[in-house]
């Protein structure tokens, strides 16, 4: 794997590909990413011709809570286009920030 790209001020976020369906999200869910992360996971998503998609967020390095809003913007596309988006290797700091806003089971795998 690549290593993830420079902190730019937090505003570096990036989504590969690893194989079809299944992206790595690579650098800061921040408030200075969040707009980004956003349209440009959306568009990744979007361009895969996967009806079933993973993110793997093991490679965020800093989140905060705009990468929380970021999540849940991501899973309310895939809901309206009809796709299964599921997130894995959530980082403890969200995984928290989604326990303590009550947003924890929005981020968990739903039934098929």
């Amino acid at each position: 794997m690549a290593p993830a790209p420079a902190d730019n001020g937090g505003v570096d976020v990036e989504l590969r590909e690893a194989s079809p369906g299944r992206f790595e999200v690579l650098g800061s869910l921040t408030f200075a990413s969040a707009r980004h992360a956003a349209e440009r996971g959306i568009r990744a998503f979007g361009a895969s011709g996967a009806t079933s998609l993973e993110a793997d967020l093991s490679a965020v390095r800093k989140a905060d809570s705009a990468g929380l809003a970021v999540l849940i913007c991501w899973l309310a596309w895939a809901e309206r286009a009809q796709r299964k988006l599921t997130l894995t290797r959530i980082p403890a700091s969200l995984a928290d920030l989604a326990r303590i806003s009550e947003a924890g089971p929005l981020l968990q795998p739903q039934g098929t």
